[in-house]
């Protein structure tokens, strides 16, 4: 059985050593849950790219050095905002639009899920810095926070699956995360649910689409980073490429 293939664009047009270092997390995540990741730089056209993730069983936007440019969602740039990457954000639209047109599997990660929501219509916080928790921990902290995630949700049910997240109620349950971020999702776009939050300061934590359909999740941590420490890591790829390969 040919194993589904998940294009993954690279993070960034301009910063070499974080390509080198974040890219193959993601690839790795993927080859684990039993997918083929396919590299995808960022100088295709918009027609190269469509053809591409129709050829392809899944897409996965990852993380970036960079922050979406606010214009694309109506915002003037605040000083704390990074400098954008107009070629990530090219090409993460025409991957928007194809799994859009496709219903081929999308997960967004970090960066992934807020240019999902500025896709959909969605609006970003610039920088979440002032809130009491340090979203911005890094890499070298493997638990930085809980999320508090809607039981019903699909996520929901990838993470309750996983055995690792604790019920709070009957409607909601918890789950330790890492987290790397300073921006976050502010207005959700449209057709997207919020699904989990911060539950210290109700920072927007994961969003999914309503079509039953349409596999398509984001989330603001980076599961790729701990797949190997962490069931509920593993959980997530892992339904992904169930999606994917159409099971």
């Amino acid at each position: 059985m040919n194993r589904p293939r998940i294009l993954i664009p690279i993070p960034t047009s301009f910063d070499e050593s974080y390509n080198a270092k974040s890219w193959p997390e993601y690839a790795s995540a993927v080859e684990a849950a039993g997918g083929e990741p396919v590299k995808v730089t960022l100088t295709h056209s918009v027609a190269e790219l469509k053809e591409m993730a129709r050829q392809a069983d899944g897409i996965l936007l990852p993380g970036s050095g960079a922050d979406i440019d606010p214009a694309l969602y109506g915002h003037d740039r605040d000083p704390a905002s990074t400098a954008p990457d107009p070629l990530r954000d090219q090409t993460d639209r025409a991957l928007f639009e194809a799994s859009q047109e496709t219903k081929k599997p999308l997960l967004g990660i970090c960066f992934g899920t807020q240019s999902m929501n500025v896709f959909y219509g969605g609006t970003l916080i610039q920088d979440c810095s002032p809130v009491p928790v340090n979203h911005r921990a890094g890499r070298s902290v493997a638990v930085a926070h809980a999320v508090q995630f809607s039981q019903d949700s699909r996520l929901g049910q990838i993470l309750q699956q996983s055995g690792e997240s604790t019920p709070i109620d009957d409607e909601f349950a918890r789950v330790p995360v890492n987290s790397s971020h300073h921006q976050a999702i502010a207005s959700p776009g449209d057709t997207l649910r919020v699904v989990a939050r911060c539950p210290e300061d109700a920072i927007i934590e994961a969003v999914e689409g309503s079509d039953p359909k349409h596999w398509l999740i984001g989330v603001q941590w980076h599961p790729e980073r701990t797949v190997d420490s962490s069931a509920a890591s593993r959980a997530i790829f892992t339904d992904f490429l169930k999606a994917a390969a159409g099971v």
